[in-house]
Order: structure tokens, then C-alpha cells, then sequence
């Protein structure tokens, strides 16, 4: 993947295996707008068809207060039904997108990440949070209901009776709630958010980069299936790593005692 410009998002190629996105506007809070549906569709879709030499993706928002804060309701203010559905179809292109993405994506979630903006974060695969994280789904607060995968990835989190409670409500809860509730993975301390989030990004992206797509397409196919079949998918994507360089240079470098150095080949 070349790196390249997006009105509402900064990348950052930290190293050479390592993409940090940024959503960039910080003025809303990282509101979702139209243009952010189409820039983040974009991004994971490039991802999917050629990620190049990106191997893990930290995805956060710019400043302190807001990872997303949710849609841009100013933008949405006297849409009409037909506008709405239209820009929801976006919307549903981009979760679709960001789901199938075979890239592991991790969530450095800076603030406030508030309705469609949980929903995001629900998206990657995991995330580390700041103490001062703040997380809901508020649809149902404003006449309508999570619509970007949120009834589907919460409940997969948190289980089926805690993410009712949240949906239902639409009540905020805290960084410490979503680690107790299974829908973060780390309270990272004051000033270390992305130090942390980068740090394992570097570590996922040191390991054979076949090997960390076929597992992550056999988890994520894990909760769709029953055992036999998800195991049976588990040594489909299994075998698809036996024939690569990479598995003969992971087990020659165990025993040369040495790191080892993955081509994704």
C-alpha cells in the first residue's frame, strides 16, 4: 500500500511494517462525516486488495478528548430520509470494509469514542485505552439505533445481557468498565497510550505475516461457526502457512537461535 493523502485522516508509516492512522477532526471531536465515510471505506478497502508492506495498523484519534465522538450530527441537521439512507449505505460499505480488512487493526482509543465512534473501535480487533476513555451507544437516545455493526461486534465483546444494558440505555461507562466488561483489552497509563499500542503493533508485525492473517481470519470465523466446522476452517487456514518461506524460516531460525526475518512469502 502507498501511503498517500486523505482529507480526514493522517497515516503515519512509523516503520516499515507499522501504520498509524489518525482520525483528523479534532475541531468535532473526529465527528464521522461523509468524507471520513469515504476515507476510511477507502483506506480498508486499499488494505484488502494490497497492503503492501503493512503488516498492523494502529487506528486513533487526534488530541486528547475524542477518539470518534460519533456521526456529525451538525452535517446530518435537516437531512432528508432519502440523504440519510444514502449516507448510510456509505457508512455500511465502510464497516464492511474495515471488517474484512486481513490486516490486523489495533484501537488507541484517546478519549471519547461515542456511537458510531465505539462502533469503530468494536471494528478492530482490539484496543488499549486511555484512563480517561469514555465509551457509549447513544443512538436509541436519538430516535434511531446502532447501525454500524454495534449490536453485532458489542454482544461479541461483552456478552449478550451487558451490551443490552448499554445498548438500551444508551448510558456512557468508563475505561475501567470496558476492561471489567471484556470490551477493551488495556488501560494504558497517562502519556503512554501509543507507546504501548505500538508496541505490540511492532510485535504482531515481527511475527510471519501469513500466519497472523490466517489466524485472524480463523478467530474471526470462529464465532460463526460450531466447533467441527471452525476447526475444520481452522486447518484450511492452517495449511495455507505450511508450504510459505516463512514457515521454514521460523523453524531455522528457532534452531540457528536467531530472530527470525519474515517476507510474507
Amino acid at each position: 500500500m502507498q501511503v498517500r493523502e486523505f482529507e480526514t485522516l493522517t497515516l503515519e508509516a512509523v516503520d516499515e511494517h507499522v501504520l498509524v492512522v489518525t482520525l483528523d477532526r479534532p475541531e468535532v471531536r473526529n465527528a464521522l462525516n461523509t468524507q471520513m465515510g469515504f476515507d476510511l471505506r477507502d483506506l480498508w478497502t486499499e488494505l484488502y486488495r494490497d497492503a503492501g508492506t503493512v503488516r498492523c495498523v494502529v487506528l486513533t484519534g487526534r488530541g486528547d478528548k475524542a477518539f470518534c465522538a460519533g456521526g456529525d450530527l451538525k452535517e446530518r441537521n435537516g437531512m432528508t430520509d432519502e440523504a440519510w439512507r444514502c449516507q448510510h449505505a456509505l457508512f455500511e460499505q465502510m464497516v464492511k470494509a474495515q471488517l474484512e480488512c486481513p490486516v490486523p487493526i489495533v484501537a488507541a482509543v484517546n478519549g471519547a469514542a461515542f456511537a458510531g465512534g465505539l462502533e469503530i473501535m468494536l471494528g478492530c480487533d482490539f484496543a488499549y485505552a486511555a484512563p480517561n476513555a469514555r465509551f457509549a451507544l447513544t443512538e436509541v437516545t436519538l430516535g434511531i439505533m446502532p447501525g454500524a455493526a454495534g449490536t453485532q461486534n458489542l454482544p461479541r465483546a461483552v456478552g449478550l445481557r451487558r451490551a443490552k444494558e448499554i445498548v438500551l440505555t444508551g448510558r456512557p461507562f468508563s475505561a475501567e468498565d470496558a476492561l471489567a466488561w471484556g470490551a477493551i483489552n488495556r488501560i494504558c497509563p497517562d502519556g503512554r497510550l501509543m507507546d504501548e499500542a505500538l508496541d505490540t503493533a511492532r510485535t504482531i508485525a515481527g511475527n510471519a505475516p501469513i500466519s497472523v492473517r490466517q489466524a485472524k481470519k480463523s478467530l474471526n470465523a470462529s464465532e460463526q461457526m460450531d466447533l467441527k466446522n471452525g476447526y475444520d476452517f481452522e486447518i484450511e487456514a492452517y495449511n495455507r502457512t505450511v508450504g510459505t518461506e516463512d514457515r521454514s524460516e521460523g523453524i531455522r531460525s528457532f534452531n540457528e537461535k536467531r530472530k527470525p526475518v519474515y517476507k510474507g512469502r
